[in-house]
């Protein structure tokens, strides 16, 4: 006598579980290709460092607070090593971000406490203020740069735990590569292009208010720095066809006479322009022959620059000896 197969039957209940594990599943799947940048969709909005085989990700907050940690390391005149030292440090202690508590009082990139004498919380929260007060420090540390940089770090964190930096060194060492412009081109960001911001008229400076909030912020990262493409009333001439420049919405910075430590200036430059190309509404950077722009041909990172048959000369037409930026047009 033939076995009667025992037929299966979902309820209305059964069959609603179904649907909505599909739909999991499906909103799962899209959040998957979406993080990645798969076909159509955009790529995320963060940053990469591609050193010697190395990659960096991090998020728009991580590479803002790596390349002022960078770009303070650059204004005083420190090598590199310093510059790998306090990003591995603040990879440890803060993941590279701007805690606003930690352990007791710990505040900040560093987690510097108040009660040791680093300042106040305010103070401490300023990334700015924080990297020179760590610097400060390695700078009292005899010989760190032949030390390891867990150690040299340790001497200037006191931690518990010594020899935990050293977990960091390799990703701190290729961002600082790219970051202090020993790289070139080794540090990109994906941002997406701003919706909704107003046209500017330029301001007795001949510079729109953003571009003049991208030239405040460059000589507070870096220092007092050759800065021209504008002037009082604006500027009509000395620039390609249809240029930012005549709009007011473009700064130069000028690393004259090109030479390799002006080249390696120039890209700390254009590094952390990048890298805080979402918060200033940066359009474009341009220097060494490379464009990187915002939108979506930041997906491609730095691609060649070709002035065409423009004429004039060709190492300031190829932007060989300053860094050019301009600002979003709004409207």
């Amino acid at each position: 006598m033939p076995t009667e197969r025992r037929r299966s039957r979902r309820g209305p209940l059964g069959c609603a579980v179904l649907v909505l594990l599909s739909c999991v599943a499906l909103v799962a799947a899209l959040v998957v290709l979406f993080d990645r940048g798969v076909g159509p969709l955009p790529d995320p909005e963060g940053c990469r460092a591609r050193v010697a085989g190395t990659e960096v990700d991090l998020s728009t907050e991580q590479a803002e607070n790596a390349s002022t940690i960078s770009a303070v390391a650059v204004r005083r005149g420190l090598p590199a090593r310093a510059a790998s030292i306090a990003l591995a440090t603040a990879f440890q202690e803060s993941k590279l971000q701007n805690l606003a508590h930690g352990d007791r009082d710990s505040v900040g990139l560093f987690q510097q406490r108040p009660s040791q004498g680093w300042g106040t919380a305010a103070q401490i929260r300023d990334p700015y203020y924080a990297a020179n007060k760590f610097y400060d420090a390695l700078q009292k540390v005899s010989g760190y740069q032949q030390m390891r940089i867990t150690e040299a770090a340790q001497r200037v964190q006191r931690s518990g735990f010594p020899e935990a930096y050293a977990a960091h060194e390799t990703d701190a060492r290729a961002l600082a590569s790219a970051l202090t412009g020993y790289s070139p081109a080794g540090f990109s960001c994906v941002v997406h292009s701003p919706a909704g911001l107003a046209a500017q008229q330029p301001g007795p400076d001949g510079l729109t208010g953003r571009a003049e909030a991208v030239r405040r912020d460059l000589v507070r990262a870096f220092g007092p720095l050759a800065l021209g493409g504008f002037a009082p009333g604006g500027v009509s001439t000395g620039h390609i066809k249809g240029s930012a420049h005549y709009e007011g919405r473009a700064v130069d910075v000028f690393v004259r006479p090109i030479s390799a430590g002006h080249r390696r200036r120039g890209w700390a430059i254009a590094s952390y322009l990048v890298a805080h190309a979402a918060r200033l509404h940066i359009d474009h950077v341009i220097f060494d022959k490379r464009i990187w722009s915002a939108g979506s041909r930041s997906e491609s990172g730095w691609r060649s620059y070709d002035p065409g048959s423009a004429p004039g000369d060709r190492a300031v037409l190829e932007h060989r000896d300053h860094v050019h930026v301009d600002v979003a047009a709004g409207g």
